[in-house]
């Protein structure tokens, strides 16, 4: 086969990955907008809200995770022109995401105490609570979302979702502005201000994306109230069988860029400020890779659907193939820009912190050497993770995530970040391994199942 039936594949992929891109974008930028409003009360408030939301990711990475389940299930009865299927789906998936989206909220509602226990300085603490207490029950309508969310993009109109985003991220900085610094008579409330903000937002956002679903023609017999309540006992086996892997395997890679921020602690505040900086540079560029994993999910869904496996091959291929040239284009940005990038985080115009400033800086420009290869790794084990979800395999890949990051990429940061000279660098060539051992394994993974899917299909149609 060759090249160009690869390539003219890559129009229609970017137009399903590129909605997805631009609202995850928008997420991570009203993220430092949010951070740069609150660093304007000070130190204490920026840590509060940076402890609260460290209790967030685990539970979005959770409950995200758990509803990309909805989206392969709903790409495959689209696939087959299987409206009422996709109804089931929708509705249990619906129901579920609701029921996940209130347990996330009380275990984090009642995990607040161990902020007392965490040796975390009294002030930041008490800053911290209010906000967290907010911002757990935006917990629930953020989960909802998800199921509309992948139920959207299951239906491959991914820009609905991005619509519904950036609406809301527009009225999470103004809602923001109003109740943190109290303007436009608002009352001045802090921290508490931008938790209010986040859930406002984030209640918008669900209704909106509804709204825009039931004037669809295409999704409007699928999100009638009437039909909420229709469960099956059976679909919500298949989707929480779906769903469980799932959310590990997003809880097993958040789990070890987590623990790399534990570890940077260890070696020192600058050490764990260069962390951050390399860790926001390659969050950015991921959002595109995250892109193209959704694009495969819904596209392999599809075909799998429509009993196509030789066109399931290929489309995957042709996914693999423009995320990868994306991620080489990355790659080379962070290698030819690794020494001014840092700097865009960075004051060397007090005299009070230049010595910090140039010790951040020269650990980052080291880590942005391996940021820039771990872009190609990072961008074939979340496009193949994509192309097997959308195959309905998960149980697999979830043992490959916990073997690659936990067995290989976790041991050798703690080795050489803690107990030789490579120190933060070392920490970062243990995310390398991970990555690099969970990329080649599922997309390992990926080859043999649809390899084996187009045999058995073969040998089906000789009977």
């Amino acid at each position: 086969m060759n090249l160009t039936q690869y390539t003219k594949e890559f129009k229609y992929n970017s137009k399903l990955a590129a909605p997805v891109i631009l609202g995850m974008l928008g997420h991570t930028t009203v993220a430092l907008v949010d951070n740069i409003m609150v660093g304007q009360l000070g130190s204490a408030s920026l840590a509060a809200v940076s402890l609260g939301n460290s209790f967030m990711f685990i539970a979005m990475s959770l409950g995200i995770g758990f509803s990309t389940a909805v989206t392969p299930l709903i790409a495959e009865a689209d696939g087959e022109g299987n409206i009422e299927r996709g109804k089931n789906v929708f509705t249990n998936g619906l129901f579920l995401c609701t029921v996940l989206g209130v347990l996330l909220f009380l275990m984090v509602f009642a995990s607040k105490s161990l902020l007392h226990v965490m040796n975390q300085p009294e002030e930041v603490v008490k800053l911290a609570i209010p906000y967290l207490n907010l911002v757990a029950v935006s917990l629930i309508p953020l989960i909802v979302f998800q199921a509309f969310k992948q139920f959207s993009d299951g239906m491959s109109i991914t820009r609905y979702p991005m619509y519904a985003t950036l609406l809301a991220n527009l009225v999470n900085v103004i809602l923001n502005y109003m109740f943190i610094f109290g303007k436009f008579g608002a009352p001045q409330l802090g921290v508490v201000g931008a938790a209010i903000g986040t859930l406002a937002s984030r209640v918008i956002m669900v209704l909106y994306l509804w709204y825009l679903l039931s004037k669809h023609y295409k999704t409007e017999a699928y999100v009638k109230i009437h039909s909420f309540f229709l469960l099956s006992k059976k679909m919500i086996k298949k989707i929480i069988s779906l769903g469980l892997p799932s959310a590990m395997q997003m809880f097993f890679e958040v789990g070890i860029f987590t623990a790399a921020i534990w570890l940077s602690g260890i070696l020192g505040k600058n050490a764990q400020a260069a962390n951050q900086i390399a860790l926001n540079l390659s969050s950015m560029t991921f959002m595109v890779a995250m892109g193209f994993s959704v694009a495969a999910m819904i596209r392999v869904g599809n075909q799998k659907g429509m009993l196509r496996f030789k066109e399931l091959r290929r489309i995957a291929f042709s996914i693999f193939l423009l995320s990868l040239l994306f991620a080489t284009v990355f790659a080379l940005l962070f290698f030819v820009f690794k020494d001014n990038l840092p700097k865009l985080y960075l004051d060397f115009d007090n005299p009070n912190n230049i010595s910090d400033s140039l010790e951040v800086w020269k650990i980052a420009s080291k880590l942005m050497l391996i940021a820039a290869v771990f872009q190609i790794s990072d961008t074939l084990q979340v496009v193949a993770l994509g192309a097997l979800r959308g195959m309905q395999d998960v149980k697999i890949p979830t043992v490959i995530t916990f073997v690659a990051y936990w067995l290989i990429g976790f041991p050798i940061s703690y080795y050489l970040g803690l107990f030789t000279e490579y120190k933060s660098a070392g920490i970062w060539l243990g995310l390398l391994a991970g990555l690099t051992a969970s990329g080649v394994m599922l997309f390992m993974r990926f080859n043999y199942l649809s390899k084996k899917m187009i045999l058995q299909s073969k040998a089906k149609n000789n009977l």
